[in-house]
C-alpha cells in the first residue's frame, strides 16, 4: 500500500494488543478505543499452546513469556476415586513441546510494553457503533472518531458490536461457567502438569501452575471451579467455609491450598459464548479473536486463536493492495482452523460441563482408551496443541520454532523447565 494506513482497533486485550503491535510495526497509524479507564488483564492464568508460542515467537516475544511463565508438559484428569479419564502428553507430538502456563498479567504487560504506546490507547471510551462503510467509531457519549481506513473489532466474547455484521449462525451464552483465582504454588507437585479431577459431569476442579509475573516473582497456579452460571448467587449465598469443605471432599490436596481464599470476593466470575458468524468482515469493519469465533474455554484456545489472527490480519495487509481484499484474505486463511475448534469444543463441552451424568461416565470409560489408539491418539494431541487444521490437516510450526524450544529446555533443565 503507498500511505500508511490509519487503524482503528476496539478492544485491548489480548486479540487488541497483538493486532495494534503487529500492524503498527509495519507502519499503519493504530489508535485503540477500550471501554475500560483503566486496561488490565482480566482472569487468573490459561495455557499457550505451541501455536500461541510459536506466534510469541514470531514476535520476539518468546524469551520472556518463557522467563515468566510456567511449562506444562502434561494434561492429566481423574475421578476422585483415583481413575485416570485422561492423559496426554506434548511429548506424543514431538519432545520439544510444551504448552506454557501464563497469567493473564504477565502476558498483558509483555504485550504493553512491546506497543510501547504513545498516546494511542484512549481508554475509557466506549464504541457503540461502527460506521463500517466509512470507517467511523461512535461513543457512547455521542462522540465521532475517524474516519479509519480499517476498523478491527476485538472486544470480546461479548461484543456488541458484531451483531453490525449480521448473519450469525449462533451466539448464545453457555449455562456453565466457572470461578477462578490465582494460588501460591508452594509445594504443589505437580508443576509440569495441568490437573483435573471431576465429579461427573456436574463438577469440574482444575489447577494449571502459571509461574510469575513482572514485579511478582512468587510462582502461582490457577485454580479453576466450574459451575452452572445460575449458580452463581447460590454459591455466594452458601458460604465460602462450606463450599471449601465440598472442594477438601473431592480433592483434598487442592483443599489444602485454599486456606487463604475467605471471602468470595477473592474469586472471579467467568461466563462464555459461542459465536458462529459466516463473515467477520463488513465494509472496512473486521471482527478478531472473540469476538469473531467466541467458544467455550473447554479446549483452552482463546488466546492461542487470538493470537494467530492477528498475524493472519497482519499478513494479509501486507500481501494485499487494498482493504476489502485483505480482509477477505484473513477470513479465508484463519476459518478451517478456527471451525475444528468451534465444532470439537461444542460436542467435548457437554462431556465436562453438564448435567448428564451418564455422557460422563461413557466419558470415563472411553476417552482414555481412545487416547491411547494409534489414531486418535495423535488426533486428540493435535487438538490439544492447537495444530489441528480442518479435519485432516495440521497446523504448521516452523523448524526455527522447534529450535527455539529446544533451547529453552536445555538452558531451562535445572530451572522452572526442569520435568518431574
Amino acid at each position: 500500500m503507498n500511505k500508511p494506513l490509519d487503524i482503528a482497533i476496539v478492544g485491548y486485550g489480548t486479540g487488541g494488543q497483538a493486532a495494534a503491535l503487529l500492524l503498527q510495526r509495519d507502519g499503519p497509524r493504530v489508535q485503540v478505543s477500550e471501554r475500560v479507564p483503566d486496561p488490565g488483564p482480566v482472569g487468573a492464568g490459561f495455557l499457550l499452546q505451541p501455536t500461541g508460542l510459536q506466534a510469541l515467537w514470531r514476535m520476539g516475544l518468546l524469551h520472556e513469556a518463557l522467563a515468566h511463565g510456567a511449562p506444562v508438559r502434561r494434561l492429566f484428569g481423574e475421578t476422585p476415586c483415583g481413575r485416570a479419564v485422561m492423559d496426554m502428553r506434548y511429548a506424543g507430538l514431538d519432545a520439544r513441546l510444551f504448552g506454557l502456563g501464563l497469567q493473564r498479567g504477565a502476558l498483558f504487560g509483555l504485550l504493553d510494553r512491546a506497543w510501547r504506546r504513545e498516546g494511542n490507547l484512549h481508554a475509557g471510551v466506549r464504541i457503540v457503533r461502527v460506521d463500517e462503510d466509512e470507517g467511523r467509531l461512535f461513543d457512547e457519549q455521542g462522540g465521532s472518531h475517524g474516519p479509519f481506513d480499517l476498523v478491527i473489532v476485538a472486544d470480546g466474547s461479548a461484543s456488541q458490536l458484531r451483531k453490525q455484521i449480521g448473519g450469525e449462525k449462533l451466539d448464545r451464552a453457555y449455562p456453565w461457567g466457572a470461578l477462578w483465582c490465582l494460588l501460591p504454588a508452594g509445594e504443589w507437585p505437580h508443576r509440569n502438569e495441568l490437573r483435573q479431577r471431576y465429579v461427573g459431569a456436574r463438577k469440574m476442579i482444575g489447577l494449571l501452575p502459571v509461574g510469575s509475573r513482572p514485579g511478582d516473582g512468587a510462582r502461582r497456579l490457577s485454580f479453576f471451579w466450574s459451575l452452572p452460571t445460575a449458580g452463581f448467587e447460590h454459591w455466594h449465598a452458601r458460604g465460602i467455609e462450606a463450599w471449601r469443605e465440598e472442594v477438601a471432599a473431592i480433592w483434598p490436596q487442592a483443599g489444602e491450598l485454599l486456606h487463604g481464599i475467605v471471602e468470595p470476593a477473592q474469586l472471579a466470575r467467568a461466563s462464555y459464548r459461542d459465536a458462529v458468524l459466516p463473515q467477520w468482515q463488513r465494509g472496512r469493519m473486521a471482527l478478531l479473536g472473540d469476538a469473531a469465533h467466541a467458544m467455550s474455554p473447554q479446549l483452552g484456545q482463546g488466546v492461542n486463536m487470538a493470537l494467530l489472527d492477528a498475524e493472519a490480519l497482519r499478513d494479509a495487509l501486507r500481501a494485499q493492495s487494498g482493504v476489502y481484499a485483505a480482509l477477505a484474505q484473513y477470513q479465508a486463511a484463519r476459518r478451517r482452523h478456527v471451525a475444528i475448534y468451534q465444532f470439537w469444543s461444542r460436542w467435548l463441552t457437554p462431556l465436562f460441563q453438564s448435567e448428564r451424568d451418564w455422557i460422563a461416565k461413557t466419558r470415563d470409560v472411553a476417552f482414555l482408551p481412545l487416547g491411547r489408539m494409534p489414531g486418535g491418539r495423535g488426533h486428540m494431541l493435535r487438538v490439544l496443541s492447537g495444530t489441528q487444521q480442518g479435519l485432516f490437516g495440521q497446523w504448521k510450526l516452523e523448524s526455527g520454532f522447534f529450535d527455539a524450544m529446544a533451547h529453552a529446555m536445555r538452558d531451562g533443565e535445572s530451572g522452572p523447565f526442569a520435568c518431574d
